[in-house]
């Protein structure tokens, strides 16, 4: 058997064990966060009438960005809207309800964005025609959490790829034409790590550490419970489609626009809960903390932005995460983690792995 993979002491910015934890402070994201991110440009963000979405439109908004948001919540959009416009003029502003999963409300959508904001230039002497000034900031954050075992539940299949997935590609084709820097902001499962731990079970089994190092609060709504293999194939899904996606652009020449996987820790929002539980769990973050690291990755640069919360460190995430691997490079059974068999090894191996951190 292969040795336990542990985490490195050499490790990049985005994953040094030694790293102090993150103090979010708005102030510290200037004119310098990305080259994209700055003042006039255009951020469009779907999901956005609440939670993660919300957070993102307002926060970029403080940066002085063009906000367009979409969402299918017309009344809660609607009130994102005004509060987003109190901080940038209404005519910085553009309300779109939005179903991401009928693609033909997306074209909508990036009509809307190009004929508002869009400035076509001619280039001289070439005459080539290029678009001087559109979409900086593409944030496909819209999500859906319904349960769906392996072989059934075909419809919530349907509607949660509609609209966890598909959707993500009108507004790329534009881009790439653009002049200005771009980038591609796909929002990975808000429940967890699910794109590669891919929890299968409603309770996780009890921590063995002290101080719950490495498992949710049962109390928690966002744990993912049997039946949920649609949600996280959706999820895995838009894991492969980010890769291929920033892979693909980085090769394409003079490509000005880039990729990121946001991948949030426990959020308090809609999907995980706060519809319904209005006080925000000691565990989760809340969707303003979750948004300004994610801005702080982006602005190192990172591809997978792997997003820690008060109740999983990100330690435990990446012993989490080298364990799945290693369920495919050692042979052992799928999601062993949960398997009867291995529970004695996996709980061994993350107490070795925790030992020193």
């Amino acid at each position: 058997m292969l040795e336990r993979p542990t985490i490195s002491n050499h490790t990049s910015r985005n994953g040094s064990p030694l790293r102090p934890p993150f103090k979010p402070d708005s102030a510290s994201l200037g004119d310098d966060v990305h080259p994209v991110i700055h003042e006039g440009r255009v951020a469009v963000i779907t999901g956005a009438a609440s939670g993660i979405g919300r957070a993102a439109a307002l926060e970029l908004a403080k940066l002085k960005l063009k906000i367009a948001i979409a969402d299918v919540d017309e009344n809660k959009l609607e009130q994102v809207g005004r509060e987003v416009a109190a901080l940038i003029g209404h005519t910085n502003v553009l309300v779109v309800p939005t179903d991401v999963s009928i693609l033909s409300q997306v074209v909508n959508l990036k009509e809307k964005v190009y004929e508002l904001w869009g400035e076509v230039r001619i280039v001289v002497p070439t005459y080539s025609i290029g678009l001087a000034v559109v979409v900086a900031v593409l944030m496909n954050n819209a999500g859906i959490g319904l349960k769906g075992t392996s072989w059934d539940g075909m419809d919530n299949w349907k509607t949660i790829f509609d609209v966890n997935l598909f959707g993500h590609q009108a507004f790329v084709p534009f881009m790439l034409h653009q002049e200005n820097q771009g980038m591609i902001i796909n929002t990975g499962s808000k429940q967890g790590k699910h794109w590669i731990t891919n929890p299968p079970i409603d309770r996780p089994p009890p921590c063995p550490f002290p101080f719950r190092l490495c498992l949710p609060d049962f109390s928690s709504p966002f744990v993912v419970g049997s039946g949920n293999a649609a949600y996280n194939a959706s999820k895995a899904a838009v894991k492969s489609l980010t890769e291929s996606l920033a892979h693909e652009l980085r090769e394409r020449p003079n490509s000005n626009v880039t990729a990121h996987l946001f991948i949030p820790g426990w959020t308090h929002t809609g999907i995980t809960g706060a519809s319904t539980k209005a006080e925000k769990p000691a565990g989760a973050w809340p969707p303003e903390e979750t948004v300004l690291y994610m801005l702080d990755k982006v602005r190192a640069g990172d591809f997978y932005v792997l997003v820690p919360d008060n109740e999983t460190r990100r330690e435990v995430d990446e012993l989490r995460i080298m364990w799945s691997v290693g369920d495919v490079v050692e042979g052992r059974p799928a999601l062993s983690r949960w398997h009867k068999d291995y529970k004695a090894l996996f709980e061994e191996y993350m107490r070795d792995g925790m030992a020193g951190v």
